[in-house]
């Protein structure tokens, strides 16, 4: 017995496609961010090169 997913065996050599479609693959999908998402990145991004900024002028 075959899973759902297994399509057999596929030869990119033989001219007739396999008789089930490939398993549906989803790599990576982009994600939908909203406007307060990007402003708390953007905040947390300032405050980081503030303190690397500050400690690197502090300790210079």
């Amino acid at each position: 017995m075959t899973a759902e997913t297994d399509t057999g065996e596929y030869d990119p050599e033989s001219p007739t496609p396999p008789a089930d479609e490939p398993p549906h693959r989803s790599t990576a999908p982009q994600s939908v961010f909203t406007s307060r998402q990007v402003g708390i990145g953007f905040l947390v991004l300032f405050v980081g090169v503030a303190v690397v900024v500050g400690l690197t002028l502090s300790l210079a």
